[in-house]
């Protein structure tokens, strides 16, 4: 389900996003990624059980507790969690799910593929969205 067309789909067309796992860490890049994405223009909903604020944003403590409405969930945690967050962002009415780069799971993909929740694993959405919008795909 990683294709060019539901990348391109999602980067255009969905501009809320919550990051599970999202870093207070400055050097992370699970920091870096929500913050270059809040720059170009996409709400950022940081999940994160030990913060009450990232990038300016009121952190919640789990998905569910996530009360705003949710485009993509994009996930920062270990592959072993994404079919779990997976049925989460289901429950929230999440469009998409987009396990970053290093995570894969075909649980999840199966998941979603079953619930009608675009998918796409081991990539990075920044990158994703530079070369986009470097090749003139994306504004």
């Amino acid at each position: 389900m990683n294709t060019e067309e539901t990348i391109l789909y999602i980067l255009k067309n969905f501009k809320i996003i919550a990051v599970v796992g999202c870093s207070k860490d400055e050097a992370k890049e699970a920091h870096k990624i929500p913050k270059y994405l809040k720059e170009v223009g996409y709400k950022i909903i940081p999940v994160n059980p030990t913060a009450d604020f990232i990038l300016g944003e009121k952190a919640y403590p789990s998905l569910l507790d996530v009360k705003e409405k949710v485009d993509v969930v994009d996930v920062f945690r270990p592959a072993r969690e994404a079919l779990e967050i997976a049925k989460q962002a289901k429950q929230i009415g999440a469009k998409a799910i987009w396990l970053q780069s290093g995570i894969i799971s075909k649980e999840a993909e199966e998941f979603c593929k079953n619930n009608n929740i675009l998918f796409v694993e081991n990539r990075c959405m920044m990158v994703e969205h530079a070369r986009l919008k470097n090749e003139g795909k994306l504004e």
